[in-house]
């Protein structure tokens, strides 16, 4: 019997994502299979939705619309800062990425999406957000931890 996958199992899958230009933004490939506990919210909803059911060694692509991936760009989340507020490095320049320190100690990747004389502009949004998802998505193991399959 083929092991369907269940909320709550857990996953071992191989993927690729792409963008609908043909981008591909994420493998598996860069950093091995990537494992996870389905249907309880550590993907993004799409990928996890797309999982359901699925069976080892099956594989299937999947579009995922941006409200199911990393949603729409919050327009609060783009901010003007002072130039000389920047950690010293290269001139900022459009689509440059920075890390940007969070007050809790976190560090989130800012996007520059203008930069004028004095002030450049950020945006926290994730860099995916608003984009349509692609993800070929290749199970390769699945087992629910009820049989006691503990590592």
């Amino acid at each position: 019997m083929a092991h369907k996958i269940k909320k709550g199992d857990h996953v071992t899958v191989e993927y690729t994502g792409t963008l609908d230009d043909g981008t591909e933004f994420d493998s598996s490939k860069n950093h091995g299979p990537l494992e996870f506990n389905a249907g309880v919210g550590q993907m993004i909803k799409g990928f996890d939705d797309a999982v359901m059911e699925m069976e080892v060694g099956q594989e299937k692509t999947v579009k995922i619309k941006a409200e199911d991936a990393y949603g729409q760009p919050d327009k609060r989340l783009v901010h003007k800062v002072p130039k000389d507020s920047l950690p010293k490095g290269p001139e900022p320049q459009v689509d440059m990425m920075l890390t940007v320190n969070l007050p809790d100690g976190n560090q989130i990747p800012a996007r520059i999406v203008a930069v004028s004389e004095k002030e450049v502009t950020l945006d926290l949004n994730h860099p995916l957000a608003g984009k349509a998802l692609t993800f070929k998505i290749k199970v390769v193991d699945a087992h629910s931890h009820e049989h006691g399959h503990e590592h």
